[in-house]
């Protein structure tokens, strides 16, 4: 079965950092765009991050851009989001989801995580 599992979603104070993981399983991920989004209460689906592994190329919203960076596990086949600097805003459900293709600027989405919830309050 092929499914994307997030992790590591905490309550943590603003300025603070957080990882955040994403296991694929039934599928090899390094073949695959890899994305992140996030859903804060009231708003849309944010797009923050997307990968391609094979010539590394990312892409970052700018809301999160020099604070928040992507890396993989091949081994794990493992994800990350790793986010630093949190403020209030960043409060939301984060999602990993998982492209058709393995450059994500021509990759649809296929499958989505169920998301983990990342509170930064103080």
């Amino acid at each position: 079965q092929i499914q994307l599992v997030e992790s590591g979603g905490d309550l943590v104070q603003p300025g603070e950092s957080l990882t955040l993981s994403c296991t694929a399983s039934g599928f090899t991920a390094d073949h695959f765009a890899i994305y992140w989004f996030r859903q804060a209460p009231g708003k849309e689906r944010e797009r923050v991050s997307c990968m391609s592994v094979l010539d590394g190329t990312t892409d970052f919203a700018d809301s999160v851009k020099g604070r928040f960076s992507v890396s993989r596990d091949s081994a794990k086949n493992t994800m990350y989001l790793q986010m630093s600097g949190l403020m209030p805003e960043d409060t939301a459900v984060y999602y990993c989801a998982k492209g058709s293709y393995w450059d994500w600027r021509y990759s649809y989405l296929e499958i989505w995580g169920q998301g983990t919830l990342v509170t930064v309050s103080s």
